[in-house]
This record gives C-alpha cells, structure tokens and sequence, in this order.
C-alpha cells in the first residue's frame, strides 16, 4: 500500500478529537505507513511556504475542499487502492482560511468530504476514519458494512 501523509494546518488541542484521530491513525498504520504533520496557521504567503516544506517530494497531492470531487466510501476505497503503489499521497487540510491558493491549485485532484464546510479537526477526523474504512473495505473486513 502506498504511504499516506496528512498535512494539516492547525493542532488538535481536544482530547476527545485527539484521541480518535490517534486510534484511527494506529489502525490504518496496521496495513500501511501513516504520517500526521500539523503545520500552524499563518497569513497565506508564510502558511504556503510552510506547507510546502512539509509536502513529500513526488507525493499525490489531495487538496481536501468542500467544492472537490466527493465519493462514497466504496468509491473512496477503489481510489485509494488504484493508488495503492504509485507511492506517497499527501492529503492537504487547511485552516480556517482553507489552503493557500497556490498550493490548491498545485494539488493533483481535489476531494470533497462533504458539501459542508468543517473545522480543520473534524475534517482530519473524518479523513482518518474514512481511511480506516477504505483499507477493510480493500481487505473485506466486516468493519465496512453500512
């Protein structure tokens, strides 16, 4: 499987939040690497340049926007897993602001979560389990049945 790295900007501060994303995150590193990198926020040009220090090279880059292309879970999972061994995919989460302009227009594709706007930690929360939830349905575990 191809490593993930999430880029995200801001901290999740909330033990609630912190601690499902953590468990998500350790059982989606169960079947293929994972890397979480927090960037703080910032005006655009500093938060621009601070995200594309983080950004691998020759990553997949994943813009998450509300006006991106949405998928389904299954959907999601075929996604992921015709990605499975193109290498690196860097998922990017932006602040408030969103992600700065030119990073989002550099990104490879745009996905939506959902229609609806979300904080930057309840977004992470539900890329992390929409991850989890790609990989049983590529491995047919029963934790994808809807």
């Amino acid at each position: 499987m191809a490593a993930i790295v999430v880029v995200a900007v801001g901290k999740v501060k909330e033990r609630g939040l912190r601690e499902a994303i953590d468990d998500y995150a350790k059982r989606v590193t169960r079947h293929f690497p994972l890397e979480e990198i927090e960037v703080k926020d910032a005006p655009e040009p500093a938060l621009l340049a601070a995200l594309e220090k983080k950004i691998p090279e020759r990553a997949h880059l994943v813009a998450l926007d509300q006006r991106g292309r949405s998928m389904d879970s299954e959907a999601f999972a075929r996604w992921l897993g015709a990605r499975a061994s193109t290498g690196k995919i860097a998922f990017l989460i932006g602040g408030a602001d969103g992600l700065p302009r030119a990073l989002a227009a550099r990104a490879n594709e745009t996905l939506s979560l959902s229609p609806m706007t979300f904080p930057h930690r309840l977004a992470r929360l539900v890329l992390f389990e929409q991850l989890y939830r790609a990989v049983t349905i590529l491995r047919g575990e029963p934790y994808a049945r809807v």
